[in-house]
């Protein structure tokens, strides 16, 4: 998997925080750029660590289903993908009211929520040719970097790029699964 690859799974990763910092935006009266701080590096640690794990616990695995292993990186991308895109075109609002706090309980509950897809995104790592030292750093910082930009966006613009942007991440996921699947079948070749 080359660098193109890594960061666009990085910013497709990111797309959860970015929704969930628009939200924390939103409820700020004031730009508060140390609780931005404070909310990209929770965000950009957990989707940096997930993926970590996932490969480690996907390394375990490797050998046994080496032969599925592009077919189960296609559908755990596709079903992620499927998720944000299902996600983005639901109609239904949360409901939960958003506030700015940014303690540990309120943000270690954010962040995991936000990182599942990423565990199951380190996994595939696991049966693809990735440096994952790389691929785990450039998720934690794109994250980092797309959060801080999700809160000042949100306290600026409010919520209406938040499910163009949830889409558009799960609409990437699919595309890199698809690649993947295509390119271990010998239909593409790049």
């Amino acid at each position: 998997m080359g660098l193109v690859e890594i960061i666009l799974i990085a910013v497709s990763l990111a797309m959860d925080a970015f929704a969930v910092s628009i939200c924390k935006g939103l409820s700020m009266k004031k730009m508060d750029w140390k609780k931005a701080i404070i909310i990209g590096l929770y965000f950009g640690l957990f989707q940096g660590g997930m993926p970590l794990i996932g490969y480690f616990l996907g390394v375990g695995f490797e050998e046994s289903i080496k032969f599925i292993d592009h077919w189960i990186a296609f559908g755990l991308l596709a079903f992620i993908g499927g998720n944000m895109i299902k996600e983005a075109l639901s109609k239904k609002e949360d409901e939960d009211e958003v506030d700015d706090k940014v303690d540990f309980k309120t943000m270690l509950v954010l962040a995991i929520a936000t990182s599942i897809d990423a565990l199951a995104v380190g996994v595939t790592f696991a049966f693809l040719n990735v440096n994952i030292i790389l691929a785990v750093s450039l998720i934690a910082i794109i994250t980092f970097i797309i959060s801080c930009i999700g809160v000042k966006l949100g306290n600026v613009f409010g919520d209406k790029y938040e499910k163009k942007a949830e889409f558009a991440g799960g609409v990437v996921l699919v595309l890199i699964g698809l690649k993947i699947l295509l390119e271990h079948l010998g239909i593409l070749v790049l």
